[in-house]
């Protein structure tokens, strides 16, 4: 895998009061791409941002059906994966790449 397909691999961070909690288990939570596994992004998380992974869980959320000025639409799908690292790795999320 080369470096453009690891970054478009990860979308983004997930900064919510949940994954914030998982942060004190050394875990960290990042939307990624519908199609990624397990070992593609446990490659893209450390060679992006220089650390150990010990475990990836993923997560696929259907997205909701909801109402917006009266019309039915539909939320994205998205897939999140819970990321632990090996004891006394880090990421920070608030700076970026």
């Amino acid at each position: 895998m080369n470096e453009e397909q690891k970054y478009d691999l990860i979308v983004s961070p997930v900064i919510t009061e949940k994954a914030t909690l998982a942060s004190e288990n050394n875990q960290v939570v990042f939307q990624v791409a519908l199609n990624a596994t397990k070992p593609m992004i446990k490659e893209a998380i450390e060679s992006l941002f220089k650390v150990k992974v010990t475990a990836v869980n993923t997560i696929r959320v259907k997205g909701k059906v909801k109402r917006f000025r009266g019309l039915p639409g539909k939320r994205n799908d998205v897939k999140k994966a819970i990321v632990t690292l090996a004891e006394g790795q880090m990421i920070d999320v608030t700076t970026g790449l």
